[in-house]
């Protein structure tokens, strides 16, 4: 005896209540339905092969932008983080002007530390880190001035919060001038967030693209099955018993993408995790490649399968309104 098809509507049970008997053919045709879009996925794997490799190329694009440009934004972070300003007093401001000027910027709650770095003490250090101690004995007089070393507080390391405090900083009396290298810092988050902005912008467009894929794909396969539709229409069966089978292949597909970009971001970042390292290393950066994770990759294959269902959705609900029993 012949096997029936899928877009065929199944019998009830006998010896079972009308609930458990409608609920049981509701499984088991969805049982039916999943296991023949796997079969018809293996029957054709070439065909199967090239929508997964270009929904797989399509999603890893811009997931593999968006965790470089994460990975560039903790770096950048840290580095906020280690921000500290220094302070140089006038050359006329007397060491007990200093200590008191250090004792008042203390009391801000947007420092958490200042370290009073006196004038001898500089130069001191100056003839150490220099190598010009000999030519430093031939000057009549200091010419460094006290310094004040500030960090900031946890909370005011960004940019912003840095930007303020300098600007406090500069109306103090006695400061002639504040020092703080963070414009390098401000260029690179700014680079950064419109990186983000265009990897958000290209993900959209692949994924339309990657529903559109779908959407060709199951209009094929709709195309191929009309006679078995008509059939199942012609003896009751709904638009969404029709429709299942199809979303089911959507999804199949989209399975299998998630799982092709996820393993092309796995050996991605596997093969530049080294080069990425040694480079690090000769800048002294810790600088390190964040991979996808578990719980990223499981929303990466969720997303594909999601993208999946929506193109074949798309395709049947588009072409199945122009399929109706009698219509040639």
């Amino acid at each position: 005896m012949a096997k029936p098809s899928v877009l065929r509507p199944g019998g009830a049970r006998q010896g079972a209540s009308p609930l458990k008997q409608v609920v049981g053919s509701y499984l088991d045709h969805h049982r039916t339905v999943a296991r023949d879009s796997v079969a018809r996925m293996r029957r054709n794997p070439v065909s199967s092969m090239m929508t997964w490799a270009v929904m797989g190329v399509a999603l890893a694009l811009p997931v593999a932008l968006l965790l470089l440009l994460a990975s560039l934004q903790n770096v950048s972070a840290g580095w906020e983080n280690g921000a500290r300003v220094t302070v140089y007093l006038g050359l006329e401001t007397p060491l007990p002007q200093a200590s008191a000027l250090a004792d008042q910027i203390d009391t801000d709650s947007r420092v958490a530390f200042v370290e009073l770095v006196d004038r001898e003490r500089a130069l001191a250090e100056f003839r150490v880190s220099s190598g010009f101690s000999d030519a430093l004995d031939f000057l009549q007089e200091n010419p460094l001035p006290h310094s004040l070393l500030i960090t900031p507080e946890a909370n005011y390391r960004s940019t912003d919060g840095v930007e303020a405090l300098v600007e406090y900083l500069q109306g103090l009396p006695a400061v002639a001038r504040v020092q703080v290298d963070l414009g390098w810092l401000q260029r690179l988050n700014a680079l950064a967030g419109l990186l983000t902005r265009a990897a958000l912008a290209l993900a959209i467009l692949l994924a339309v693209a990657v529903v559109l894929v779908i959407v060709n794909t199951v209009r094929l396969s709709i195309e191929s099955r009309r006679d078995e539709i008509l059939v199942a229409k012609l003896v009751g069966g709904t638009d969404a018993f029709v429709r299942r089978p199809f979303l089911y292949t959507g999804t199949g597909f989209g399975l299998g993408g998630g799982l092709v970009a996820w393993l092309l971001l796995l050996i991605t970042f596997w093969w530049l995790s080294a080069p990425v390292a040694r480079l690090a290393a000769l800048y002294h950066s810790d600088f390190v490649l964040n991979g996808l994770g578990f719980e990223n990759a499981v929303m990466l294959i969720l997303t594909a399968m999601i993208l999946g269902w929506l193109g074949a959705w798309v395709a049947v609900r588009r072409h199945l309104d122009d399929m109706e029993p009698g219509d040639h």
